[in-house]
């Protein structure tokens, strides 16, 4: 082998090595930036596009996908802590002719976060119809999904501006008052009680913290490397000061059963799923809501916790666009008569 063949390979070597050492070292030392590179590698593969638009001086940050057309536009609102990119695991699922938009919430991520602002759910409602009025989402009725505290908001914005809303979704919502805690709600109180607010299981500071968190929210039991957890953790902790003033605003008297107090207003045909196992939020909250809401339609899913979206992103994929189909067709045939 003469010495151009071995430069040869030298240099084809080191050129493959590179990529590779640059990824070996981003997941040991920074693997939040390998999330965030996660996040837009799907985005970019799922048509998700990234837009800002500005109500005075609040700035929302949004993705989209599609265009409005004679299907509802679907508006999704993520749950606490999370970001609108968490419903690229269901997006990847839906059609590519439906018109989606997936919102930051207030406060998370591109969203504007102040310190003036109202975290309560009625002002986060408002704040989203400020968001849905910039879009003018509004100017045909749209289908309204959220889950877990983005539930809790989209069932009080259905109850709110109906006119706006043709359908909701809710994925085990937040807002609810039960007749029995369950344990985590009964570890809550606790906590609140002893004043020990650094300590809310939903609000993780250390890699352990969030692999807990993640055996408390689902079901299934994911294999997380120590890396990316450590990750997760990073992209976390500067946002947890927020986070525990959030938590703090939307259990509180004021918020905490606005749902509870809202869902018999709620009108327009209403798709409930729960995760069976759900350990965050009970899934006797259905049945309370089916009970309330005239038009309802309940789904639970079996070995499902409470991070339905991501354990069972086709299944909830394949509910949201069957409970659209049904809708659809109702309203035809309502028409034609």
């Amino acid at each position: 082998m003469d010495l151009d063949v071995v430069n040869m390979f030298v240099i084809a070597g080191s050129t493959l090595a590179i990529p590779i050492l640059a990824f070996v070292a981003s997941f040991l030392l920074w693997p939040s930036a390998l999330i965030r590179i996660y996040y837009w590698y799907w985005r970019r593969t799922l048509g998700m596009q990234v837009r800002y638009v500005q109500h005075e001086d609040y700035q929302f940050c949004y993705s989209f996908r599609g265009r409005p057309g004679h299907k509802p536009s679907i508006l999704m609102l993520h749950g606490f802590s999370a970001h609108k990119d968490m419903w690229l695991s269901v997006v990847k699922f839906l059609p590519k002719n439906l018109h989606l938009v997936c919102v930051d919430m207030p406060g998370h991520e591109g969203t504007t976060r102040s310190s003036l602002d109202d975290l309560s759910i009625d002002g986060q409602v408002k704040r989203i119809h400020q968001f849905v009025e910039c879009l003018k989402l509004n100017k045909k009725p749209f289908h309204l999904i959220g889950t877990s505290m983005g539930g809790h908001v989209a069932g009080v914005y259905a109850a709110y501006y109906p006119s706006d809303v043709c359908s909701l979704c809710l994925v085990c919502p937040a807002g609810l008052q039960y007749s029995t805690d369950n344990q985590f709600v009964q570890r809550l109180k606790e906590l609140q009680e002893s004043a020990a607010i650094q300590k809310i299981p939903l609000i993780p500071s250390t890699p352990e913290e969030m692999s807990e968190m993640l055996q408390l929210c689902s079901y299934v039991r994911f294999k997380v490397p120590q890396q990316i957890l450590q990750g997760l953790v990073d992209v976390r902790i500067p946002h947890n000061n927020f986070y525990r003033k959030l938590f703090l605003e939307i259990v509180s008297e004021k918020s905490r059963y606005s749902l509870h107090q809202n869902m018999d207003k709620i009108k327009v045909p209403t798709q409930i799923i729960w995760g069976k196992q759900d350990q965050v939020l009970d899934v006797s909250g259905a049945d309370i809501l089916a009970k309330s809401i005239a038009t309802c339609q309940v789904e639970l899913l079996e070995n499902c916790g409470h991070s339905v979206v991501m354990e069972r992103p086709r299944k909830t994929a394949k509910l949201i666009l069957d409970f659209l189909a049904s809708v659809h067709n109702t309203d035809n045939s309502k028409k034609l008569n």
